[in-house]
């Protein structure tokens, strides 16, 4: 398929530059894939489409304060980092980034943050253009650097200030990782998560650290060709019995976001291939696991795992505009988008939410 058949038209007025107060307060289109019916609710409502015995399986993942902001060591001209992921294998205390200017940063540049408390020397350039960086801390605490120099790394599409650098958090995020949210789950609230708990449906956790495809479109016109960038994923022993106890039952599982997606599709998948291989037993449709994905999801991918997608509204020409359309159908999907533009929902990260049944 051509990526161009994944674009559509958005004001830029519709892309929303805040989250909302409360979260669940939020906008909801539901989309049923067997009618192709649209309808549009409150987020809070969700649990109306919701059924006991179903489990939400959400990204646990927190956002680090990869954002930073120094200068090149020698000229003293402005550079910027924001740091992908770590790259252990290279060492401790190595991350894989985007640097800014990329043309000017090279190998063996050193960069300088808050007046020395933190330096980055550029070890390479990876094939995908982005580099792999050493960090070093005054003090020996490069965590703590971080922490205090770092700050939120919102998407180029966001112009205004984040108030409260918790908004740019689910509420479960847990284990820091990632270099954007998983947008979709910022809509819940916890009073919401113990409402929908005492309605009988569950919530279960894994963790995607969402690093380079986050930032970068797809620049091949078919789809077949385009690679994605690995990211580390990881489903515990727990989350796997209670996906294999929520199936046994009769329930769903309830994708919260496409990291969740990606997740639960690429250990479904490991998990059926080393069945096939007679290196894994039990009957659940995923075992636990810890490792990469680059899995990427398009049309004509066979869902094992996902029987409900929560999400929100995606960039035209975007890795994750094509995967709710693998799951849910383009024609659905675009259908769905030129709605949601004409009674003015918002887009994008802080904006709106989808739920496809």
């Amino acid at each position: 398929m051509d990526i161009g058949d994944f674009d559509y038209a958005l004001p830029p007025e519709l892309i929303a530059q805040t989250p909302v107060e409360p979260r669940d307060s939020s906008r909801l289109l539901v989309a049923h894939r067997d009618t192709g019916a649209l309808e549009h609710r409150v987020f809070a409502e969700i649990g109306d489409y919701l059924r006991p015995g179903d489990l939400l399986v959400a990204n646990q993942s927190r956002v680090l304060p990869a954002r930073l902001r120094g200068v090149k060591d020698g000229s003293g001209g402005a550079a910027e980092l924001l740091l992908l992921a770590v790259r252990g294998d290279h060492g401790p205390d190595v991350w894989e980034a985007l640097a800014r200017p990329g043309r000017r940063i090279h190998a063996g540049q050193r960069i300088i943050f808050g007046d020395g408390a933190l330096v980055a020397e550029v070890a390479e350039r990876t094939a995908s253009g982005g580099r792999i960086v050493r960090l070093t801390a005054r003090n020996g605490d490069v965590a703590t650097a971080l922490a205090r120099l770092g700050t939120m790394p919102l998407p180029p599409y966001i112009h205004t200030p984040l108030a409260d650098a918790e908004r740019y958090q689910t509420v479960y995020a847990r284990t820091p990782g990632s270099a954007a949210a998983p947008t979709a789950g910022l809509h819940f609230t916890p009073e919401l998560l113990a409402r929908l708990a005492a309605r009988g449906i569950g919530t279960a956790f894994v963790t995607l650290h969402i690093g380079l495809d986050t930032f970068r479109p797809i620049g091949e016109e078919q789809l077949d060709k385009h690679v994605m960038h690995s990211e580390e994923i990881e489903l515990g022993a727990e989350t796997a019995a209670r996906i294999h106890e929520t199936r046994a039952r009769g329930g769903r599982i309830v994708a919260v976001g496409t990291t969740a997606v990606r997740t639960l599709e690429a250990v479904a998948q490991d998990t059926e291939e080393r069945r096939a291989r007679g290196e894994a037993a039990g009957a659940g449709v995923v075992e636990p696991y810890r490792g990469r994905t680059a899995l990427f999801i398009r049309p004509g991918h066979r869902f094992r795992a996902v029987d409900v997608m929560l999400t929100n509204f995606h960039l035209p020409r975007s890795t994750l505009l094509v995967l709710v359309s693998a799951f849910a159908g383009r024609e659905l999907i675009l259908r769905a988008y030129a709605e949601a533009v004409a009674r003015g929902y918002h887009f994008y990260s802080f904006g709106d939410a989808m739920l496809l049944v």
